[in-house]
């Protein structure tokens, strides 16, 4: 199983037309706002550190590049090629290594965890882009990576989080400009039940170590200078026997 080509064409299209720049993308939030506070979650979990850290959905590599100021081993992982030529292009000193990846497709994740070992997962905003069909398996791949001493970290937007992305797209003035590039390349937020995020994990064969709220900061500001934040949830989970 592999992701449509539609999605992955679309992916392409936006990454492809995406400024180099750091922030310049809706999520792109600087790592002190995300990554930081993720790790923060994710580090009291993990059964050892030592192992490879993947980035999965890593695109132009920000969190990713914070990941390897603190991990002896980064890969940063995305469906997009283009996506990967801008995480290359921002990382020259070649603090992790990139790769193009197709999380769905289990022969591909089974040979980065051949070539790597177990592994830890991050894992950002990700799921609700996906197709519904390819949940699962996305996160069967996640778990065919951690093998059985990773952990993964998955921080994704609540059901709370589509009123609000409703409200930004559906303004008389329209989207916010970071915003509006999402919809033009077809690949407008999907929602992903909270109830269903664990289920997919526990029908993946991991067990949920720890769960909880977190606001997912983006780089977006309303009209009255406030910045865009989106209700999240997240989740820490791992084999455990």
């Amino acid at each position: 199983m592999s992701v449509t080509s539609r999605y992955r064409e679309a992916w392409e299209g936006f990454w492809r037309d995406a400024p180099e720049e750091e922030g310049a993308v809706f999520w792109d939030a600087e790592p002190a706002l995300t990554a930081a506070l993720h790790l923060a979650l994710f580090e009291p979990h993990l059964a050892d550190p030592g192992l490879a850290m993947v980035d999965l959905g890593c695109g132009n590599g920000t969190q990713t590049r914070f990941l390897a100021d603190r991990f002896r081993h980064v890969v940063g992982a995305d469906l997009s090629g283009a996506a990967i030529e801008h995480a290359r292009h921002a990382d020259p000193a070649g603090q992790a290594t990139y790769r193009v990846l197709d999380a769905v497709e289990k022969n591909e994740t089974e040979s980065l965890h051949a070539e790597l070992g177990d592994a830890n997962v991050y894992m950002r905003g990700v799921l609700h882009q996906a197709e519904p069909d390819d949940r699962q398996p996305m996160v069967d791949g996640i778990a065919a990576l951690l093998g059985d001493r990773g952990r993964a970290f998955l921080v994704e937007l609540s059901e709370d989080a589509k009123p609000v992305l409703l409200g930004l797209a559906q303004s008389p003035a329209g989207p916010p400009p970071k915003l509006a590039p999402i919809f033009q390349h077809g690949i407008a937020p999907g929602e992903v039940a909270d109830a269903s995020v664990p289920e997919y994990f526990r029908t993946a064969g991991l067990t949920i170590l720890a769960s909880g709220e977190l606001p997912l900061t983006t780089t977006e500001f309303t009209p009255e200078g406030t910045r865009i934040v989106l209700p999240s949830k997240w989740v820490v989970a791992g084999r455990t026997s």
